[in-house]
Order: C-alpha cells, then sequence, then structure tokens
C-alpha cells in the first residue's frame, strides 16, 4: 500500500524531507497590512519578520481551502494523512475536514483509507507527528493500527516554546500594553506550553532570555518519559546559535533518540517571531 503525509505549511520539514515525494504541504496565506504572503517555498523569513516589526498591526493567516485538501486526496496514494495545526489556532483542520468529506461524497466512501489529524500542535509537533507516521509504514503497520497509534502519540505530546518579545501576544490580544511594557521592562521571558488539547499556557517564566531556555531545558527533562525513544523537534525562527545552544542544553541534561533541528516556515515565523524556539516531544 503506498501512503502520503500533507501537512499545512506549519509543518515544518527539514530539506531532506521537502524533496521527500511522500511529503507535500498545502499553504496557508499570511497577511500583513495589505500584503497577502503564500507560505510556500518563495516565502521570505526576513522581509516578513521586517514587514511584522514596521507593522502596528496583527500579522493574519487563511487557511487553506477545502478544495485544496479535497484536491490532495485525489493524489495516488492509497493512504492519505492530513496533519493540521491545532483547532484552537486555526480553521486549518475544519477545512480539511470538510475537504474530505467532498472527495468521499464525489468519489465515495471507502475508495481510500484518509486520516485528519488535529495535531493539537504545531511547526516541531507536526513535523513529529508526521516521521511517526513515516516510521510506522516501515515497520510494516497497517492504517488502522497507524491511525491508533498516532492519534494516541499526539494525546501523549507536549510542545513549548520560548519567544523573544511579548509584541505578538500583545497584538494578538494576549496581553493588555502594560503587562507587555513591564515584562519588556524587566527582560521576563515566558515559557509556555500547550495543554493535550493544543491550548497554550504559560508554564514559568525567568528573566533572560538564556535563564528562559534553561527552564524550558529542565522542565522536558523533568517531564520526558522514555527519552530514549524520543526524537525531539526542535524549531528557531531566524536564529540557529540559540538553537543549538537549546539543543547543547537539553543533551546535557537528558539522552534522546535525536534531535532534529530545522528553521521556522511562513506561518511557525508569525507565531514565534523573530528568535523564538518550539519544540515538541
Amino acid at each position: 500500500m503506498s501512503y502520503k503525509i500533507f501537512g499545512d505549511s506549519c509543518l515544518d520539514l527539514t530539506e531532506e524531507l521537502k524533496k521527500d515525494p511522500r511529503f507535500e504541504m498545502i499553504p496557508l496565506t499570511l497577511q500583513v497590512d495589505d500584503h497577502m504572503i503564500t507560505d510556500d517555498e518563495t516565502f521570505d523569513q526576513k522581509a516578513f519578520l521586517a514587514m511584522v516589526k514596521a507593522s502596528p498591526n496583527c500579522p493574519k493567516t487563511a487557511c487553506p481551502s477545502p478544495e485544496a485538501f479535497k484536491k490532495a486526496c485525489e493524489c495516488d496514494a492509497d493512504d492519505i494523512y492530513i496533519i493540521t495545526l491545532s483547532s484552537h489556532l486555526s480553521g486549518t483542520y475544519n477545512s480539511a475536514v470538510l475537504g474530505k468529506k467532498m472527495y468521499e461524497e464525489e468519489h465515495g466512501k471507502g475508495k481510500k483509507n484518509i486520516l485528519v489529524i488535529d495535531s493539537e500542535s504545531a511547526s516541531a509537533g507536526e513535523l513529529n507527528e508526521a516521521l511517526a507516521i513515516r516510521d510506522m509504514y516501515e515497520e510494516g503497520l497497517t492504517f488502522s493500527e497507524i491511525s491508533e497509534r498516532i492519534l494516541k502519540m499526539r494525546d501523549e505530546q507536549q510542545t513549548y516554546f520560548v519567544i523573544d518579545t511579548l509584541e505578538p501576544l500583545r497584538k494578538n490580544g494576549r496581553l493588555t500594553g502594560l503587562q507587555a511594557f513591564f515584562a519588556t521592562a524587566l527582560n521576563i521571558k515566558p515559557v509556555m506550553g500547550a495543554t493535550d488539547q493544543g491550548v497554550i499556557t504559560q508554564l514559568g517564566q525567568a528573566r533572560g532570555m538564556q535563564k528562559a531556555l534553561r527552564l524550558m531545558a529542565e522542565t522536558i527533562a523533568a517531564e520526558l518519559e522514555h527519552p530514549e525513544e524520543k526524537v525531539l523537534g526542535l524549531v528557531h525562527c531566524n536564529n540557529p546559535e540559540r538553537a543549538e545552544y537549546v539543543k547543547q542544553e537539553l543533551m546535557k541534561l537528558v539522552k534522546v533518540k535525536d534531535i532534529i533541528v530545522l528553521e521556522s516556515s511562513g506561518v511557525s515565523t508569525l507565531y514565534a517571531s523573530q528568535g523564538g524556539i518550539i519544540i515538541a516531544v
């Protein structure tokens, strides 16, 4: 049985995986003021960051159309997995579910095996789920076995992130201007995470970026079960040196199977902003 994994464009892939025909992206659209940017291979991260910094308004995203997901289901693979951003962050999951329904109404149910997965995460979390599906196929598992296991993994997965500035949260209405001012003045960096329903929550905070990153690494090491079996996705936004620091801190604290470091795509860049770090385990 052949398979294909589709991700929305918040599924950050390595350069090697981008060349793998079993993986394909369905892009969101980013908007900064009157500028519309397709989050595909043409995305210019540095130009986008400069555009966001210069704008007083919050950047927005638009999810792919149901038709785009329906078209994805018309590929020649027998088994299809579609991995989306947390439904608490984007309407992409609902669009993908509708696209699957449109395909089945036109072609009939049962023609293909299709699973739409609300990652309840983003970025590195979506990557971990995609890699797990690939590895399970290489083990020879069936579609139903993989579907059951990947949803269980999704429910157990944790996502952590540290952002360099609270300004994106302020623009999104998640902080008052006063809170953002005091946090900036005191150099307070929040350590954030996602609950098992994909809702963003603050796990802690520290004064200064390095202390916050160290706190995140310590939190991960303390909570990680069976680390020797874990592959950690580590995504950075335009700061490879910071990503390397976090990787080294984690390696001092816990022995994991692998840590995959990669750069953020457009949607991840919008959420993480300059210097942000995202880790999923």
